[in-house]
């Protein structure tokens, strides 16, 4: 018989709809009576925390990660229920700090418990299912909702309220569930994790723009309450040429400078040869991440600031998918 183990953290999952139709959370979590089928399943419940996933910060994915990291020791796998709205950067935290063979899966819903179609238990049971089969394990951490298998280095969430909302543009689906079987598509090579003790690095996220100001990138060269910083850059990683003086500035005073691609799909690099176009914003020491949006290179940037990378370590681990 497999032990899992479920950590509930909150989230719509969790939430109900009160009489004028308006989601909130409840006292009780209605996935702790939740009765499924499961072949010789022992499932151990523990209610971590209980927040809407806009409420989750890093110090909660710390918390988890502290309950996680061994435990393979005492469970055939892990199911995490989760907001979706930082779904996606919960699950790529744990990824990139978790050093476990044993599925981490985690899950969420679009509609709270008690609305039409509610699709909360459905994909609870999906996740055990996924955390439970044999071909499950080393496969880093997995997002599960609406029939798909999911990497969470790849996944993201595309729509503001459908329940297809979680896709993978660069990968697509690792898996799909069907009714009698889990079937995965592909394998991923494993990449380098680290642990973490502290997640206290300062680090913003910014969306380029046209004819962005390079003045607030000067503003944050000038402050001692930044560790490093986002930028989502235009297309395969450029940007405006006051933008790129502001960039300047900040390499200049010593802070790590991460672009990424704005684009919902393909991947940032350096291609084009003139002020503010990505060659000479790398040659000037910005670290291209390649495969991440935003808000998984700033998870990423602080995960290697907070190990004290040097900084060719610290680019190959944001350069890597």
């Amino acid at each position: 018989m497999k032990k899992i183990l479920v950590l509930h953290t909150g989230g719509t999952i969790a939430m109900h709809a009160d009489e004028d139709g308006d989601v909130e959370v409840g006292v009780e979590n209605p996935l702790n009576q939740a009765q499924f089928d499961l072949p010789a399943v022992d499932l151990d419940i523990e209610n971590i925390f209980n927040l809407p996933s806009e409420h989750i910060t890093p110090q909660h994915m710390l918390q988890l990660y502290n309950r996680l990291k061994d435990a393979d020791k005492d469970y055939d796998g892990v199911v995490i229920t989760h907001g979706t709205d930082t779904l996606e950067e919960t699950s790529f935290f744990l990824d990139k700090t978790l050093d476990l063979t044993i599925p981490i899966v985690m899950t969420g819903a679009m509609r709270s418990s008690n609305e039409l179609g509610s699709d909360g238990l459905y994909n609870f049971q999906s996740a055990l299912r996924v955390a439970i089969d044999s071909e499950a394990a080393n496969r880093g951490v997995m997002v599960v909702l609406n029939d798909e298998i999911h990497a969470a280095r790849f996944v993201t969430k595309t729509h503001a309220t459908n329940v297809a909302t979680f896709a993978s543009p660069i990968s697509g689906p690792m898996g799909m569930i069907t009714k009698r079987q889990i079937i995965f598509f592909y394998d991923l090579p494993k990449t380098m994790t680290y642990p973490i003790a502290d997640v206290s690095k300062k680090i913003p996220v910014m969306k380029a723009y046209a004819g962005m100001d390079g003045q607030i990138l000067s503003l944050f060269a000038e402050s001692e309450h930044i560790d490093g910083i986002i930028i989502e850059a235009l297309g395969a990683g450029n940007l405006g040429e006051d933008a790129a003086r502001g960039v300047q500035k900040l390499l200049d005073a010593d802070i790590p400078v991460v672009i990424v691609s704005r684009s919902y799909n393909g991947i940032a690099e350096p291609v084009y040869d003139y002020l503010g176009g990505g060659i000479q914003l790398e040659k000037a020491g910005a670290i291209f991440a390649r495969a991440v949006n935003g808000q998984k290179a700033r998870l990423k940037l602080l995960i290697g600031l907070e190990n004290g990378l040097s900084s060719s370590a610290l680019t190959n681990f944001l350069h890597e998918f």
